[in-house]
């Protein structure tokens, strides 16, 4: 599975992109939200408030409830506004 980090959440995570094995036990975006927080650090510091935490899979925003698999693309982002 490979995660992408955009904006303050890469600045606070530390990095833009990763690659993972699909953690055990994880069905859905919700649920890789859990285990990355419980990552702790700069993990646990960016994802503190899943409110301002917006999700993409494979391209396409997707809900916290939003199943994931192996080889999925998860991109985590703050909420785009126009101006």
């Amino acid at each position: 599975m490979k995660l992408l980090y955009f904006a303050w959440l890469r600045s606070k995570i530390g990095q833009a992109e990763e690659q993972i094995a699909l953690p055990e036990g994880v069905a859905d975006v919700g649920g890789l939200i859990v285990h990355l927080q419980a990552r702790g650090g700069g993990y646990a510091d960016a994802l503190a408030n899943i409110d301002v935490v917006k999700v993409a899979v494979n391209q396409e925003y997707a809900p916290f409830s939003h199943p994931v698999k192996p080889g999925d693309e998860v991109a985590l982002f703050p909420p785009v506004t126009g101006g």
